[in-house]
């Protein structure tokens, strides 16, 4: 579905722009920010930012910004305005194009499950929330595996918010913590399972599923 998107708006960085923006609308950014947050390299952050305000998607303004001055005990923070974007709520066409970005899935199952296979051995992915365009959902991702690696994993989950263009809430577990919150029947483990969601990798006991329909016969 990127491939399309990108191919309908021009390019793929286009794209993870607009879907930042859009899926924030009272923000305010910097071009260094949007740059960081949708992971497009700075000269072609400015020219498609340069694009969406010259067709009145996005405005100029000044954000503000808390910015470090000095140093050892004379460090502070003080209140500074950073020249920057939002988006231009007056701008005709605006709904209609935010429900078309972000109701479109912003990528694929398997795109999902290959990104978040680089953090270890993911043994079961669960995912709800904005990926099912469920706003009550708890958590948007529930990742069960072992050796799994932090910093691989929160970079994954960084690459999947650039291609959001929103914050993702997650929660990983090892095979052995989710079992045994399976097995008292864990508030999150239920909040995530309960209800709408899609599992993408299940590698698991078959077992498990029992496991909890039980406990939530018996709640």
């Amino acid at each position: 579905m990127n491939e399309v998107l990108s191919a309908l708006f021009g390019s793929s960085a286009r794209v993870k722009i607009l879907r930042l923006f859009l899926s924030n609308l009272d923000a305010c950014y910097t071009a260094a920010e949007v740059s960081k947050q949708s992971k497009v390299h700075s000269q072609t952050t400015r020219k498609e930012l340069n694009l969406l305000a010259k067709i009145g998607l996005i405005k100029k303004q000044q954000c503000s910004r808390l910015v470090s001055t000095g140093r050892g005990k004379n460090k502070k923070e003080v209140a500074k305005k950073l020249s920057g974007f939002s988006v231009d709520r007056g701008f005709s066409d605006l709904l209609a194009l935010r429900n078309f970005i972000l109701n479109i899935a912003p990528t694929d199952d398997r795109g999902v499950a290959k990104k978040l296979n680089t953090a270890g051995k993911v043994k079961l992915l669960a995912i709800s929330g904005v990926f099912i365009q469920d706003p009550d959902s708890r958590i948007d991702i529930l990742v069960v595996g072992d050796s799994m690696k932090d910093s691989l994993l929160r970079s994954a989950i960084r690459d999947l918010e650039a291609h959001m263009g929103r914050e993702l809430r997650y929660a990983a577990f090892s095979t052995e913590d989710f079992i045994y919150r399976l097995g008292v029947y864990d508030r999150l483990i239920r909040d995530v399972l309960d209800y709408p969601h899609q599992i993408i990798i299940d590698k698991l006991n078959p077992n498990w599923k029992d496991v909890h329909m039980r406990k939530k016969q018996k709640s």
